[in-house]
């Protein structure tokens, strides 16, 4: 058994913005960091598709401490990746990653109050304890990317590829490629792909809204002439966070008008004869699902050239020469690229319990997005589905570490959310809401609750968010420092709550 006072798990862009907060504002504290993979990064370490790039500026993207200090805002995968290593290896966290650790377990002693963390290494069985936990994993399944259970996929005679695992090796130059989805991942594959194969095809089952922007910023890049690098990034991750919020916003007050403007982009872009309508005009409501970001019309340029092309149909089969359409059309391929989606999971697919019993997530609520209700010494790191990740994940370790600050103050080795009278009755809705992807609906009953009232809620709203976690004082008297009631009058509350929000 090796105990730690914390144990963070994932070593992606969550997990290296916690180990620096941890390091900065609770120095005192001993850590580790698992990693189940080989790598530091995450995501961006996992994905090696061609092109494979941020939708997010990286004013935005990259830590509030760690100044972006490349020409390009809209970055690459190979600039995300040093850009991370470089941030491990000035602040040694590096020293702290244990590599190839999957967490499979989590258990929480109340007698003990610490949690003992089951791991597999390389076929070997190890165990941690720590007194607080903090979930850095990520939110999707990384050995497995979504494809649907097409008719007929195992009868093709080419090659199937889904973006998650890339084969470092495919050839597809002068090949005919049928990229299936049109999704972020989509729109960054086809234009590069488009550069060597024969033909590269983007069937899409209905479209996206996509919007064009350059891939430099040109205010940052100046800023950073003009004044001292952390200046200059503060200003730019300020404008750009209020961008983002502006933008969202008005989508949500204004669909109408924002959906004319996206779209008036798109005919711009592609001409009067293209048929912008069927191929570029979603039936829902800007941001309702994830508006897709391209850079330097990139997309827009490969299908003006014809080097690219989009067709909206529903998929009938695969045969073994490609992809039969409802309307009897058959595409032609030679490699399918299955740009579907991911498989969303809670907490890194880990078992989790308490004192031995099974966790049944979807019977607690949310608290302010990061821990949940009756669960202590547990937060978990979810960056923003319409604003950039790490916005979100800073204000989660910063807030992590005031609460393990909150406790040493206090003489506690304990602290949990719990509903208080005052939530008896409060109306429960999905963890994420207002969203209608396909990937996040799959699996939101799957995840706890949220409630429709502070600190319960799981706001998706950066600006709101600073008030609520970074700014608002832990006395609100639902966090409980120190021993909270019996496990069993805790659950009793909870599923009173729930009962009344469902009748």
């Amino acid at each position: 058994m090796i105990d730690f006072d914390v144990v963070i798990v994932g070593a992606g862009i969550s997990g290296i913005g916690s180990a620096y907060h941890l390091q900065q504002k609770c120095p005192d504290k001993s850590f580790t960091i698992l990693e189940g993979r080989a790598a530091l990064g995450g995501t961006w370490d996992l994905f090696r598709y061609p092109g494979v790039r941020s939708d997010s500026d990286m004013h935005t993207l990259g830590f509030s401490f760690k100044p972006w200090r490349e020409a390009k805002a809209i970055a690459d995968g190979p600039a995300i990746r040093k850009y991370l290593h470089e941030t491990a290896e000035e602040n040694d966290i590096g020293a702290h990653i244990r590599y190839n650790q999957s967490v499979k377990t989590a258990n929480w002693s109340s007698a003990e109050q610490c949690w003992t963390i089951g791991v597999e290494h390389n076929g070997s069985q190890l165990s941690y304890r720590c007194n607080f936990l903090m979930m850095c994993s990520g939110y999707y399944n990384y050995a497995d990317g979504y494809t649907p259970q097409f008719k007929g996929l195992g009868d093709f005679g080419g090659t199937v590829v889904h973006p998650q695992h890339w084969p470092e090796n495919l050839e597809y130059a002068d090949k005919k490629v049928v990229v299936i989805g049109s999704g972020a991942t989509a729109i960054t594959l086809v234009p590069v792909l488009a550069e060597k194969a024969a033909s590269v095809t983007m069937l899409q089952r209905s479209p996206t809204y996509v919007a064009s922007r350059p891939d430099q910023d040109r205010i940052a890049n100046t800023l950073r002439k003009l004044l001292p690098e952390k200046w200059a990034y503060a200003v730019t991750r300020f404008k750009n966070t209020r961008m983002q919020d502006m933008v969202y916003k008005r989508t949500r007050s204004h669909p109408e008008q924002v959906k004319r403007q996206l779209i008036g982009m798109v005919k711009k872009a592609l001409g009067p004869d293209y048929d912008v309508k069927k191929h570029f005009t979603p039936k829902y409501n800007p941001w309702d699902q994830r508006l897709c970001l391209i850079p330097n019309d990139d997309l827009f340029e490969s299908i003006r050239a014809g080097d690219a092309t989009v067709v909206t149909e529903q998929i009938d089969s695969i045969t073994e020469a490609g992809v039969r359409l409802s309307n009897g059309e058959v595409l032609e391929a030679d490699i399918l690229v299955t740009a579907t989606g991911l498989n969303l999971q809670l907490l890194g697919g880990a078992q989790f319990s308490l004192d031995g019993e099974a966790i049944d997530f979807p019977s607690h609520v949310s608290y302010k997005g990061m821990m949940y209700s009756d669960i202590p010494n547990l937060i978990q790191t979810f960056g923003y589905i319409n604003a950039s990740w790490t916005l979100r994940a800073d204000l989660t370790s910063e807030y992590a570490c005031r609460v393990i600050n909150e406790m040493d103050r206090l003489e506690v080795r304990q602290v949990t959310p719990r509903l208080r009278e005052q939530d008896a009755g409060m109306a429960l809705g999905p963890w994420i809401d207002d969203f209608s992807a396909g990937y996040m609906q799959r699996v939101m009953h799957l995840f706890p609750k949220q409630g429709l009232q502070d600190p319960w809620r799981n706001t998706q709203d950066f600006m709101a968010d600073k008030k609520l976690i970074r700014n608002a004082p832990l006395a609100d008297g639902a966090l409980i420092f120190g021993d909270v009631a019996e496990p069993g009058q805790v659950a009793q509350t909870a599923a009173d709550t729930s009962a009344v929000s469902a009748g």
